[in-house]
C-alpha cells in the first residue's frame, strides 16, 4: 500500500525540534555552512555568477538578504539563485554519495536568503532548516536504488529543490499542511541534466534549486496549493525520475528519528575543485608523484582503473576550458602530473590549454571497472592509478577506497580552515574578515540572530576576469 509520503514528510519536518538532534549532526551542518560559503565567496566574481546577477537583477526591488555574505543587499529569491550558482560554479563544494550531489551547495544559500529576510531567525534555527533539508532529501534519494545520474537527472538539482524548500518551511515554522504543499509546489520545479555538466548551466541547477525552494515557501506561505501526493503518486516525482520505476513508495516516514541519515552519511568535503569522482584517483597520483618524484616528461602512460559509473560522469576527454577539464580524469592526471597538486589555479582556461597539459592528456587510459560499490553507488570499490615510465618501470599506486575529505576520512578542523581561508582570499577578502567568519559559523548554533553573522566588509567588484574566465 502506497503510503502518504509528502503528507508524512511534511508531519516529520514540522514536528522536528532542535533538542533531538544529535550534535554529530549539528557538526555535520557547521562544516558543510562553512565549506559552502567558503566556495561560494571564492566562485562570486565567476563569469557565470555574474551573466546570472545580471540578468535576474532587475527583478530585486526589495533589500532582504545578504549576497556573499557581502552587505550587499537583494531580494531573497536573487540572493538564494545567485548564491546557490556562486557555491557550485568551482565545483570546490561539499558531496554526499547516498544523497547523489551535492547538499550544501543548495540548502545554505536557501536558508541564508530566507533567514536573511525573516525576523527573530537564530542559528539554532538554521541548522534545524539544514537538517529538515538533508534528511527530506536523503528520503527521496534512498527510495530509488538506481542512480538517476544514468538516467541523466542531476540530483543536486532534482532532490536539491525538495531539500530546500523543506529548510525554508522549518524556517519558517509551517505547519504540517503548509509543509506539504511547499514540498509539492518544489517537486514540479526538479530538474538538472547530467547533459550540461562542464558547463556553465550546472552551476545553475544549485542556483535554481535554492531559489525554487524558497518561492515554493513563500507561495505555501500565500495560500497557494499542490497535490497532497505529489512525491509518491504513480506520476509523481519519484516515478519520473527512476531510471526504471524501482521505488519505494510503501515504506513510511520514520517519525521521530531513530537513525538521523545526516548523522549516518555526513558530508565529504573537497579537496580539490573537481567532480567527486575523481577524487580517489587524484589522491592516488599525487601519493606517487610524492613518493617517487615523478617528472612529466617521464612518464609514458597512465592507468586508471575506474568505475563505469564514474567514467561516465566524466565525460570530457579532451578539455578546452577550466570549466570542462572539471569532468575530465584525463585532465585530472595530467594536472597532477605537471603541477603536483590540484587547486584553484590549475582549472583555468590557460592552464588546461598549455601544450604540456594536453599533451599529457593523451597519454592517459581508463580501465572501466564494471563491479560497483552497490546499486547505490556511482563509485566502483577502489580506484588505482599505475604510472608506466619511459624507462620501462611501472609505478602501481595503492588502491584508494575513500577519498581524503569523505565522512569517513575527514578534513581536520585546522584543514577545514586552510580551504577556508584560500577560497575567502581567492574571492577577494581578507584572512581577518574570514576568520571571524569562519569561527562565527563554527558556533552558529549559538548565535542569537542571524544579523550577528559576520558580514564581509568588502564587497567584490561586479566582474574580475580571473585566469580561467
Amino acid at each position: 500500500m502506497t503510503t502518504a509520503l509528502t503528507r508524512q514528510l511534511g508531519s516529520f519536518i514540522a514536528d522536528l525540534a532542535f533538542d533531538a538532534i544529535p550534535e554529530n549532526a549539528i557538526a555535520t551542518v557547521k562544516t558543510g555552512m562553512i565549506d559552502c560559503i567558503g566556495v561560494m565567496v571564492a566562485g562570486c566574481r565567476e563569469p557565470n555568477v555574474v551573466i546570472v546577477d545580471r540578468c535576474f537583477r532587475h527583478t530585486a526591488e526589495v533589500q532582504e538578504s545578504r549576497l556573499f555574505l557581502t552587505g550587499e543587499r537583494v531580494g531573497a529569491s536573487l540572493a538564494a539563485l545567485v548564491n546557490g550558482v556562486a557555491a557550485h560554479v568551482l565545483d570546490y563544494d561539499d558531496v554526499a554519495e547516498p544523497l547523489g550531489g551535492h547538499p550544501s551547495t543548495v540548502l545554505a544559500p536557501a536558508i541564508l536568503a530566507e533567514a536573511d529576510a525573516l525576523p527573530g531567525i537564530n542559528g539554532r534555527d538554521m541548522v534545524r532548516a539544514y537538517v529538515a533539508g538533508y534528511e527530506v532529501w536523503a528520503e527521496l534519494a534512498g527510495r530509488d536504488r538506481h542512480q538517476h545520474h544514468m538516467k541523466g537527472w542531476h540530483p543536486t538539482s532534482a532532490f536539491g529543490v525538495i531539500g530546500a524548500a523543506a529548510a525554508c518551511a522549518a524556517l519558517r515554522g509551517f505547519n504540517a499542511d503548509q509543509t506539504t504543499h511547499a514540498l509539492g509546489i518544489a517537486a514540479s520545479e526538479a530538474c538538472g541534466l547530467v547533459a550540461n555538466f562542464g558547463s556553465m548551466t550546472k552551476s545553475l541547477h544549485a542556483g535554481r534549486a535554492a531559489q525554487a525552494g524558497v518561492l515554493a515557501c513563500r507561495l505555501a506561505a500565500a495560500g497557494f496549493t499542490a497535490a497532497p501526493d505529489a512525491l509518491e503518486h504513480p506520476r509523481g516525482l519519484l516515478a519520473a525520475l527512476s531510471p526504471h520505476g524501482e521505488i519505494d513508495v510503501t515504506s513510511p516516514v520514520e517519525s521521530p528519528r531513530r537513525q538521523w541519515r545526516i548523522a549516518t552519511y555526513g558530508l565529504g568535503i573537497k579537496k580539490y575543485p573537481m567532480c567527486y569522482a575523481v577524487h580517489r584517483a587524484l589522491d592516488g597520483v599525487l601519493d606517487l608523484v610524492k613518493a617517487n618524484s615523478v617528472a612529466p616528461e617521464d612518464v609514458e602512460q597512465v592507468n586508471v582503473v575506474l568505475g563505469e559509473k564514474q567514467a561516465a560522469i566524466l565525460r570530457n576527454h579532451r578539455p578546452q576550458t577550466g570549466l570542462e577539464a572539471k569532468f575530465s580524469i584525463e585532465f585530472a592526471m595530467a594536472a597532477a602530473l605537471t603541477s603536483g597538486r590540484v587547486g584553484l589555479a590549475e582549472l583555468s582556461d590557460p592552464f588546461v590549454l598549455r601544450d604540456d597539459v594536453q599533451r599529457l592528456m593523451t597519454r592517459v587510459r581508463v580501465e572501466p571497472l564494471a563491479e560497483s560499490g552497490g546499486e547505490e553507488s556511482i563509485f566502483s570499490p577502489f580506484d588505482q592509478v599505475t604510472l608506466r615510465l619511459k624507462d620501462g618501470r611501472a609505478l602501481a599506486g595503492a588502491r584508494i577506497e575513500v577519498a581524503r575529505g569523505d565522512s569517513r576520512q575527514p578534513l581536520s578542523q585546522e584543514e577545514l580552515w586552510i580551504k577556508f581561508q584560500d577560497c575567502l582570499v581567492y574571492g577577494g577578502h581578507g584572512s581577518d574578515e574570514a576568520r571571524k567568519l569562519f569561527d562565527a559559523l563554527s558556533q552558529l548554533e549559538e548565535v542569537d540572530r542571524v544579523g550577528d553573522l559576520p558580514s564581509l566588509t568588502s564587497e567584490p567588484p561586479r566582474f574580475v576576469k580571473h585566469a580561467g574566465a
